[in-house]
């Protein structure tokens, strides 16, 4: 996870309320640190697309990149709160959440929970799930910037399970999935239920 992104965790897991964007609570101390942990993610993902042998880049292609776009960093897009937790039997069938992907294959993942954020003034609430292998959080979503400033496809957030089910939701740390740069990957496609009715102007865009 790297220190800041350490820090910042163990300061949000104890002192914030749920849901709320960060700039609405008055913390710039935190704020400064969440900046910091986004800037270091992002030159991170640069150094991968760049120089891993997983990049989705083709080799001529990481000669010529010159680093991923993204929007500035705007504390709004931040938020902190508890995830309300599905208890599903594994018989149950709404126990997994079966994605198609760009491929026409389906991925599946468990469903976690919901996560409901205020975002200027108004409700709105995303489906979280999570990795069948790991404890990773993945939040597939789309919004009105799709096919416009952003992505066709959607983008994707990762995020950690904090003490008592809470969850750090940054926009600013949306990304596109593999299959933008490549279609040889498999990707899979943000279902119906995290379809945002406005602009997220944060995180990953393309590029002018």
């Amino acid at each position: 996870m790297g220190r800041y992104g350490f820090i910042f965790l163990l300061l949000f897991s104890f002192l914030w309320g749920g849901g709320r964007g960060f700039a609405q609570e008055g913390h710039p101390f935190s704020l400064a640190l969440e900046q910091e942990r986004v800037v270091q993610w992002r030159k991170e993902r640069d150094e991968f697309f760049r120089n891993h042998l997983r990049s989705p880049l083709r080799e001529d292609e990481k000669k010529r990149f010159k680093g991923l776009h993204y929007y500035p960093f705007d504390p709004k897009y931040c938020f902190v709160g508890t995830i309300e937790r599905y208890v599903f039997h594994i018989d149950n069938p709404k126990y997994y959440a079966t994605f198609l992907t760009n491929k026409g294959t389906n991925k599946r993942y468990l469903r976690y929970g919901r996560f409901r954020f205020l975002l200027d003034g108004k409700p709105y609430t995303v489906e979280v799930f999570k990795s069948i292998l790991s404890d990773k959080l993945f939040i597939p979503f789309k919004d009105k910037t799709n096919g416009k400033e952003t992505y066709e496809g959607g983008r994707y957030i990762d995020a950690e399970i904090l003490t008592g089910y809470r969850m750090v939701l940054d926009f600013n740390m949306a990304y596109f999935p593999n299959c933008a740069y490549n279609d040889r990957f498999v990707c899979a496609l943000p279902p119906r239920e995290n379809f945002l009715e406005i602009e997220i102007r944060a995180g990953e865009r393309n590029g002018r």
